[in-house]
């Protein structure tokens, strides 16, 4: 399920990505397609530019044998290889104006060529170079005596041919610069995308193993006092004509199974409750001094059952602003902990401390302990280091679960480190 979920956010993540990656780099090549195109119709608008200018009357070629006039050619100076080839109404070649050392067949060619297409303005290859040409009539400029300017059609044209190599090679190279920047990017992109979906998809899936979990264990817990009641039903069942007062043990089993069952219930709504993100915590200043005090003092009668020797040291008159129920339920569920995991004659210590900007509260109980590798599961939901005490302690491992939840709401920090067969502390940070 949850591979299925990474792999369509992959396939959402990717798929705007590249359409992202696509557009940009398309209109980049658009762009840059276009200003290559303008800059070489701009040259060959300057190549075909042909000024011819007479002196007096009409010229008198244009009654001889058809000779070209003389002109002036207003010729663009750049770095660009270009020819003009001037050709007559029927595409014969009249004179080639060029400065490279090309054969004639491929002068010939590229009239023929340029003539049999005057109208596409295409590109052609010329020994081994690719060139744009355009097709121009050529007019004669005349300016009389009396300063009238005259246009005439001498019914020849210029084909102007530029060689545009450099510029379909800038293209290409464009083009497969962007495909490869392209393919790279996209690839970089789905390794991270993977490794983030992965992290994201990560805590989901513990997220939904823990619940599984949970609903099993809960199952469980839940079975066993109901298993408490049943039980003893039956028995008494099959007593049915025995007196109440004969009977008092297996009611009193069956009213132990209800009050287990009552108090794993509490606690399970506690933990929904807790959880509730819609919840809003009740912040108001208090004197956790004097809560910390009063809880030990409710808790002394089993402290004094199990011969615990307690020791407090307890910075007074320290004012916290939190949730004060929450503080002390938490400070509740750390001490009765601590007292049900104290061997009898024991030894807890309970210390408070405040620094500039927190407090520090925290629980050392002498024991058994919590072994190396069960410290990271202590604050899971009925999780237990020791199972055969379970029972006997009324323990379902749902108090520090409790309390962990709470402290995360509070915006406080709950830690717990021990040494087998030696000691547990808890400690909580708040901050002031």
């Amino acid at each position: 399920m949850f591979t299925k979920l990474r792999n369509r956010f992959l396939i959402l993540n990717m798929s705007i990505t590249s359409l992202v990656i696509v557009t940009a780099f398309a209109i980049i090549y658009f762009i840059t397609y276009n200003n290559v195109t303008m800059d070489i119709q701009n040259h060959l608008n300057a190549r075909s530019e042909l000024q011819v200018v007479e002196g007096d009357d009409l010229p008198d070629h244009r009654e001889d044998n058809g000779n070209a006039p003389s002109t002036s050619k207003k010729m663009v100076s750049n770095d660009m290889l270009s020819f003009t080839i001037e050709v007559d109404a029927n595409g014969n070649i009249l004179t080639v104006d060029s400065l490279l050392d090309l054969p004639d067949e491929v002068y010939k060619r590229a009239a023929e060529t340029a003539w049999s297409h005057k109208e596409s303005h295409s590109t052609i290859t010329l020994d081994g170079r690719q060139w744009r040409y355009r097709v121009n009539p050529v007019n004669v400029n005349v300016i009389q005596k009396s300063g009238q300017q005259l246009t005439l059609d001498e019914r020849r044209f210029t084909l102007v041919f530029l060689d545009v190599t450099t510029y379909r090679r800038t293209l290409l190279d464009l083009l497969t610069t962007l495909l490869f920047v392209g393919i790279v990017t996209l690839f970089v992109i789905f390794v991270v995308s993977l490794f983030f979906a992965n992290r994201s998809i990560k805590p989901l899936a513990e997220a939904w193993s823990k619940q599984k979990q949970f609903v099993a264990d809960a199952s469980h817990e839940l079975k066993t006092p109901l298993s408490i009641v049943n039980a003893n039903y039956d028995v008494l069942l099959a007593n049915q004509d025995e007196t109440i007062k004969s009977q008092i043990k297996w009611l009193g089993y069956m009213r132990i199974g209800m009050d287990r069952l009552t108090k794993l219930i509490d606690d399970l709504l506690t933990l929904a409750k807790i959880e509730d993100v819609r919840l809003e915590t009740q912040k108001q200043s208090f004197n956790i001094s004097t809560a910390i005090q009063e809880t030990i003092w409710s808790m002394e009668a089993a402290v004094n059952e199990k011969g615990i020797k307690l020791n407090c040291s307890i910075d007074p008159d320290i004012v916290v602003k939190s949730d004060a129920e929450k503080v002390k339920q938490v400070i509740a569920i750390m001490l009765d902990n601590a007292i049900k995991y104290t061997d009898d004659n024991g030894q807890i210590e309970i210390s408070l401390l405040r620094s500039k900007r927190q407090i520090t509260f925290s629980i050392k109980n002498s024991g058994k302990g919590i072994a190396k590798q069960d410290l990271p599961k202590v604050f899971d939901r009925f999780f237990r280091a020791e199972s055969s005490r379970t029972h006997k302690s009324g323990s379902y491992g749902l108090g520090l679960s409790i309390a962990k939840t709470i402290m995360d709401r509070l915006g406080g920090e709950i830690n717990v480190t021990s040494v087998e067969n030696e000691w547990t502390t808890f400690t909580i940070q708040l901050k002031l």
